[in-house]
């Protein structure tokens, strides 16, 4: 059973502050959130809250943050885009301290939370009116992104995924493994996560989120993170990321589309074998723009906040 957990967290990177003072905007379609300062989209959804940067008339920005993580590791972004963007910070009920709600497992079945999330999105795209939003999509944020894009092609402007491939279970697996055939590894991994004790669960994933960040000043962002989401819905997350292969689906992805990623956290992996990887992973996407970024771990926003941004600069002034 250890053993399996530490595989699950060894292979997690590939899944998973606003101001103090904000003020009142005046669109109807914004409220003022009570305690964080920042202000909140007036959409109801039992899967997700979104956070709003920028006055309506600004081109529309949705960023999606991955497994466990918080809206707020994009604010570098957002801080660096002020002005010229409205940008919508989607946070997934259950991670980083927001109440499970919809997600919320009965600890006996593992419930979806990845696929209904992205519907979430694309039904605020359509009732806030939002004209071809650019997204941008962080690990699972990246999945959710790509779902968005390839089921709703009309309400997508251009993607950005950032260190994500298409079909994690291809890591569980040898090449030729389907999503069926992932069922029971996902399964038992699901069982060995949601059900550990909380304690040996954050002990295990500190070590992985280490892993997962080069720049130690920026660990404990994450790590804050982590242990203020939920258990269940995480480990349901990933569940859903090893059983969910998108391969089929980004041919159906008709906007520009821009990756980044990083190598493979594993002895074994050389940038070769990764940009090989990735290639054959994104194959059934003509056109998509594939970007190695070296000397980063898969936050790439913590490790390259310079060249992160400049990659988000150049994805958003392309046509």
């Amino acid at each position: 059973m250890s053993r399996m957990i530490a595989l699950m967290l060894a292979l997690a990177p590939l899944s998973a502050a606003c101001s103090a003072a904000v003020a009142q905007n005046s669109d109807p379609s914004i409220q003022q959130g009570a305690h964080h300062g920042h202000q909140h989209a007036a959409f109801e959804s039992g899967r997700l809250q979104v956070r709003v940067d920028g006055e309506a008339g600004l081109p529309d920005l949705i960023l999606i943050p991955g497994l466990s993580s918080s809206p707020e590791i994009w604010q570098p972004t957002v801080d660096a885009l002020k002005g010229q963007y409205r940008i919508h910070r989607i946070h997934v009920n259950g991670f980083a301290g927001s109440s499970a709600g919809d997600n919320a497992q009965n600890g006996q079945t593992p419930v979806p939370v990845a696929a209904p999330v992205a519907e979430e999105i694309a039904r605020y795209i359509r009732e806030q009116n939002l004209k071809k939003p650019a997204v941008i999509g962080h690990s699972m944020g990246g999945t959710m992104g790509m779902m968005l894009a390839a089921r709703h092609p009309d309400l997508v402007g251009k993607l950005m995924v950032v260190d994500m491939v298409p079909f994690v279970g291809a890591m569980f697996g040898n090449p030729n493994a389907s999503a069926a055939d992932m069922v029971p590894v996902a399964d038992q991994i699901w069982s060995a996560q949601a059900k550990i004790p909380h304690a040996a669960y954050v002990m295990a994933a500190t070590q992985t989120i280490n892993g997962m960040i080069n720049t130690q000043s920026r660990r404990e962002e994450a790590l804050r993170h982590m242990r203020d989401s939920d258990q269940g819905v995480s480990a349901a997350a990933f569940r859903e990321l090893i059983v969910t292969d998108l391969r089929p689906e980004i041919s159906r992805i008709t906007v520009p589309t821009t990756v980044l990623y990083v190598k493979f956290n594993d002895a074994r992996m050389t940038n070769e074998v990764t940009d090989a990887i990735y290639t054959a992973s994104f194959a059934n996407k003509p056109g998509v723009t594939l970007k190695r970024i070296d000397d980063s771990a898969h936050f790439i926003m913590f490790d390259q906040p310079q060249v992160f941004a400049s990659e988000i600069d150049t994805f958003l002034k392309s046509n």
